[in-house]
């Protein structure tokens, strides 16, 4: 059979592409940088907004939308902020066939427009925590695009909240970080994550601390998936957000913010993908169970029929293939590039002596199953091909993970994975010396794996690698 992919060995970066044309998730977009997510790739988005969306709300964040369009002078009144992404920025000055009296932004992030407005909304202590999260797009002018994990244009939740001091703030960024990304994560995209604090020179433009999520991808490179920022009193300061105390003194707010984007679909492909195209999480595949007719007659389409049926029922998000106008083997070769977890095959043979054949995606492993047994037999396969895709990528990532202690020792590790050196081997000078040779530090970890408070603690550990 002609090769379908690149393998992954061969040429990640090209097995990485082959998989998003071949699996139709997604094209680029005319304008250079932007993409159109195509049906099955959104389908896995909507399937990741479906599951954190539930858990923002439970972490009591209510959902609004802002503008699109934001004044550049917005902007300009928080300094830090618009240094940080003025080479991203995207800004409108004509509209309607005349120059406009002021430039606006496309927003890049929405800080500024919604600290415009918690400025008019909050007035007193009783008015506080006040927790939104919009689902919206943003364009950040990418110089070097690369479908779902760089591209100008990409969607997003982005959640922004106000508290009364600074406890409450920094609890509620690190209950985004821990509740609702790492709890995601781990246990939805099965995704291992290193949970930590962004040092200095990679903080988020405004805040005062950033809390980082890292993944190990297929090539030993780390992705951020997500970021929780304690913005201090910075932007409450900048749009006057302040509120009445009890005692009615006026105080200014303390601010968070965070989010995750499209380019987690990009950090499945990689984390997850094999020479056979994706491979996804039971609980996050839209698909669950695909049920396919073989060759159809003798009671076949019936069956697969009702077999959908009994698995819907049985809680499974269950799809019917009956094609039987395309081969089945180029049926069978589509599923395993979307990632389908399992595959229930029913043929004329197979349905004569009762069964039908069970195939898992994650090992590959085909068993004919007896009909009345497959909706039984088929939850017990996603449950355990959910935790068997997390604990490869843990295997992978600690076989792929080195303790070294110098800096020198570290760069060189980077060059097949993710090196943990003492913070105090590297330094905001060493830090400044790997970054010109293409290496990061990701994060600072306490030893015990903790998220530390501060970039001084005693004994921090950082994560060097290469990054998307």
């Amino acid at each position: 059979m002609a090769r379908v992919l690149t393998p992954r060995a061969e040429d990640f970066p090209r097995w990485y592409q082959d998989v998003i044309a071949k699996a139709q998730l997604a094209d680029n977009g005319p304008v250079r940088g932007t993409m159109v997510i195509r049906p099955t790739g959104y389908a896995l988005w909507e399937r990741m907004q479906a599951e954190l969306d539930a858990r923002i709300k439970d972490a009591g964040a209510q959902n609004a939308y802002f503008p699109l369009f934001i004044p550049e002078s917005y902007l300009r009144r928080e300094a830090e902020h618009v240094e940080g992404f003025s080479p991203e920025l995207a800004v409108v000055t004509h509209g309607g066939g005349k120059q406009l009296a002021e430039p606006v932004v496309v927003r890049p992030t929405s800080e500024t427009v919604i600290g415009e407005f918690m400025a008019k909304w909050v007035d007193s202590y009783r008015d506080l925590p006040l927790l939104l999260n919009q689902w919206a797009n943003v364009v950040r002018w990418e110089l070097r695009p690369r479908v779902f994990l760089r591209t100008s244009e990409f969607l997003w939740q982005e959640g922004h909240t106000a508290h009364a001091d600074f406890a409450d703030a920094q609890a509620y960024a690190r209950r985004i970080l821990h509740e609702v990304y790492q709890d995601f994560m781990v246990n939805v995209l099965a995704i291992p994550v290193v949970v930590g604090r962004k040092t200095a020179r990679e903080r988020f433009a405004g805040a005062t601390s950033t809390y980082t999520l890292e993944g190990m991808m297929g090539d030993g490179k780390a992705l951020q998936l997500g970021t929780s920022h304690e913005l201090g009193q910075n932007f409450a300061k900048a749009f006057d957000i302040t509120y009445s105390d009890a005692e009615r003194g006026v105080r200014h707010a303390w601010t968070t913010s965070w989010g995750v984007s499209t380019r987690m679909v990009g950090g499945l492909i990689m984390a997850h993908g094999d020479d056979s195209g994706l491979r996804v999480p039971p609980r996050l595949a839209p698909i669950q169970a695909y049920v396919m007719v073989v060759k159809d007659g003798e009671g076949v389409g019936d069956a697969a029929a009702k077999l959908v049926a009994e698995l819907r029922a049985a809680g499974v998000r269950a799809a019917l293939d009956d094609r039987v106008d395309t081969a089945f083997g180029r049926r069978a070769v589509d599923a395993e590039l979307k990632g389908y977890p399992i595959r229930v095959e029913v043929g004329p043979r197979d349905l004569a002596a009762g069964n039908a054949v069970v195939v898992r995606r994650v090992d590959g492993s085909k068993t004919p199953t007896a009909v009345a047994e497959v909706a039984a037999a088929v939850l017990a396969a996603l449950d355990a091909d959910q935790r068997s895709l997390h604990d490869e990528a843990l295997a992978f990532r600690e076989k792929h993970t080195f303790e070294v202690g110098t800096l020198g020792e570290a760069l060189e590790a980077a060059a097949t994975g993710w090196a943990r050196v003492p913070w105090s081997a590297v330094g905001v000078v060493g830090e400044a010396e790997a970054n010109k040779q293409g290496v990061t530090v990701r994060c600072l970890v306490r030893p015990d794996g903790g998220v530390p408070d501060s970039d001084d603690e005693d004994g921090l550990v950082a994560i060097l690698a290469r990054a998307y």
